[in-house]
């Protein structure tokens, strides 16, 4: 931001605070101060391709407001849902202390907002600052529903870098032609894959390669010799993507709201779920430049959008009607490309890793193939081998309950979850290249509403192993109500014997992608009470079952312990 820009906006935000703040002498986590926002989920009528649809919103935007704070403020939205399907909104990143309510996936913290009902969520950004993003957490509603969530840090903080000339929010997405909630309908009554998104699009626009496009384009215009802070989102449903410039170096400053240490790159690429902070400075000649996004496709066979959405980084000065630079994507597969930038995330800080741990879960993620069931196989088999596609963790594909978990949980209601989801898969094989692929008999998943319950304060490692049942794949996997130190990651088979972590300065992260045939290990203390969603945030592969639900019991005390439910809690 300018200077200029800089004072106005934190003027802005002092007068938000005066207009919207509440002081009450409250107990922690009570916010400085309190933003409130009004959040109108709605249907609204949008051309795009060629085409024009009814897509649904928050207050007739796409991507829908920005929600502004600082650090440790507490946020007030009132969700008001007009829209003709069940919703509710997920505070991705945000790690709900002591406000697991408020978290947002249905059916597992809370039921459905449904039509014509209300819902406010209450929380606070407890020693939380940078990109988060939010959408909804229903079906594939979260396809047009999401918007950022900027968190800024207290006043008077600066950031650990030389404070940019301007920021600018950039949201990747997918766009389908069809209804997301019928399309998922469709694909699950199918059995099969679902097809792949009409476009990509940068903050709503798909750009000019794609029909009727041309002006559908996201611009930055920048001034030589400034540097811009670009808060990257990936809010897309199935895909991962590569991210570039044309003739521009990116420096990743953030990883998922946490600092990192400076590091350089021409590309980068984000999951669903990720967010990523990137200086970007305007040092290259006068000109027009292609700010490109494209896919990052680690599964074999598997159809996607491999036409890149385009915006522009346009220099003052520039003709408007000129050709732009070309940027230069990865190729779709670019296993290498995708490492390189995990290599180089490190926290900003030497940072408390657990040391010791205190329960050890060994976690297989990826697809299966159920036999076919169906009395009409054509119809309803359209999976691998005229099979049913689903997807598990240790071999179990989670199904959502009629009630929320949490709700169940917390109110003892019996019948609704069970209490093995298994601390290590039945049986242990070379799980990337050996499967028993005998699709599709030998690759049922069992199904169950499975969590796995944690003491208070257990300190926790996770390692998440990708399967090559049916493909291997890269794994975008989300823990609600933390962040992880992400210790170590790689290819092939983990092997305690061999590994070496980092315990000095790991990425701290809420979306981590498990490399294509590879592991991941993560740590982390479980320290705050409640039911919080682990998933794959592929959305079909959440579809399928790739998830579970890790419930952590109440400590002692009040800080240690899960308030009531609101009162205006969804009902079923």
């Amino acid at each position: 931001m300018s200077s200029l820009t800089n004072t106005l906006f934190i003027l802005w935000l002092s007068l938000l605070s005066c207009v919207c703040t509440v002081h009450v002498m409250a107990i922690w986590p009570g916010g400085r101060s309190t933003r409130f926002y009004d959040f109108k989920i709605q249907t609204m009528r949008v051309t795009k391709l060629c085409n024009s649809n009814e897509i649904v919103t928050v207050n007739n935007m796409f991507p829908g407001p920005v929600v502004y704070a600082q650090e440790d403020d507490r946020v007030i939205v009132k969700v008001t849902n007009q829209s003709p399907y069940n919703a509710t909104i997920h505070w991705h990143g945000v790690r709900q202390r002591l406000s697991c309510w408020f978290d947002g996936p249905s059916y597992i913290t809370q039921c459905p907002i449904q039509p014509g009902q209300t819902f406010t969520y209450e929380f606070t950004l407890v020693q939380q600052k940078g990109t988060f993003f939010w959408h909804a957490h229903v079906s594939w509603l979260r396809g047009t529903v999401y918007g950022a969530l900027i968190v800024y840090p207290k006043t008077g903080v600066p950031y650990p870098f030389k404070h940019p000339h301007e920021e600018h929010i950039i949201i990747l997405g997918e766009y389908w032609l069809q209804d997301v909630v019928q399309l998922e309908r469709q694909v699950l009554a199918s059995g099969g894959a679902p097809p792949p998104a009409n476009a990509y699009t940068i903050n709503g626009h798909p750009g000019p390669n794609y029909n009727c496009s041309v002006n559908d384009v996201y611009k930055i215009d920048v001034v030589p010799g400034k540097t811009y802070l670009l808060r990257l989102i990936n809010a897309g449903l199935n895909m991962e993507n590569f991210f570039a410039i044309a003739n521009h170096k990116l420096t990743i400053v953030e990883a998922d709201a946490e600092y990192t240490k400076p590091f350089v790159t021409d590309r980068v690429m984000l999951g669903p779920g990720q967010t990523m902070n990137v200086l970007v400075t305007a040092d290259q000649p006068t000109a027009k430049y292609s700010i490109a996004m494209g896919p990052y496709m680690s599964a074999q066979n598997v159809s996607f959008q491999n036409i890149s959405a385009i915006s522009y980084f346009q220099y003052l000065g520039a003709m408007p009607n000129s050709l732009s630079f070309p940027a230069k994507l990865p190729n779709f597969n670019d296993n290498l490309a995708v490492k390189t930038v995990m290599d180089g995330l490190r926290s900003l800080n030497p940072v408390q890793v657990p040391k010791e741990i205190d329960s050890n879960l060994f976690v297989t993620i990826g697809l299966n193939v159920q036999k076919c069931q169906s009395k009409t196989p054509q119809q309803n088999c359209q999976g691998v081998n005229n099979g049913v596609m689903a997807a598990s963790m240790n071999n179990i594909s989670f199904i959502k309950p009629s009630v929320s978990v949490l709700e169940a949980y917390y109110k003892k209601i019996d019948g609704h979850f069970t209490e093995d989801f298994p601390g290590a898969p039945l049986k242990f094989y070379d799980f990337v290249n050996g499967a028993p692929n005998n699709i599709p008999n030998d690759t049922q998943s069992m199904n169950g509403t499975r969590t796995k319950i944690l003491e208070y304060g257990t300190r926790v490692q996770i390692i998440l192993q990708d399967t090559g049942t049916l493909t291997t794949e890269n794994h975008p996997i989300h823990l609600h109500g933390y962040s992880f130190y992400v210790v170590g990651y790689g290819t092939g088979n983990y092997n305690p014997q061999t590994v070496n972590f980092n315990l000095v300065d790991p990425p701290y992260m809420n979306t981590i992608g498990v490399p294509v045939g590879g592991w991941a290990a993560i740590r982390f203390t479980a320290d705050n009470p409640g039911v919080w969603f682990m998933h794959c945030h592929f959305d079909i592969h959440q579809s399928w079952g790739l998830g579970t639900v890790l419930i952590v019991k109440n400590g002692k005390g009040e800080l240690e312990t899960l308030p009531h439910p609101p009162a205006d809690l969804p009902k079923c």
